[in-house]
């Protein structure tokens, strides 16, 4: 149940199943392989297996990143921070 904090490419796997339910809605463990579908989505987690990945994107610049900025809900909190301390 690893949770992944980052985006990117597989470039190493044994047997790994990622739930991507957080993202898709789908309830299925979705198999990942170098070789088909190697695509590692932040805020979904590991049920099974292991890997090693290169990171594409971090932050707002990660598919998660990029729904929360679509609903906004991203950064309303430091700009909310920034105000109390004035600055």
């Amino acid at each position: 149940g690893d949770l992944l904090p980052a985006d990117g490419i597989l470039i190493q796997g044994n047997d790994l199943k990622i739930d991507e339910s957080a993202l898709t809605g789908e309830s299925d463990h979705v198999r990942k392989s170098v070789d088909k579908d190697p695509m590692l989505l932040s805020g979904t987690h590991v049920m099974e297996g292991s890997g090693k990945m290169v990171v594409t994107a971090v932050g707002v610049n990660s598919q998660t990143g990029i729904i929360f900025t679509l609903l906004g809900t991203g950064g309303e909190e430091e700009e909310e921070k920034k105000e109390k301390k004035g600055g």
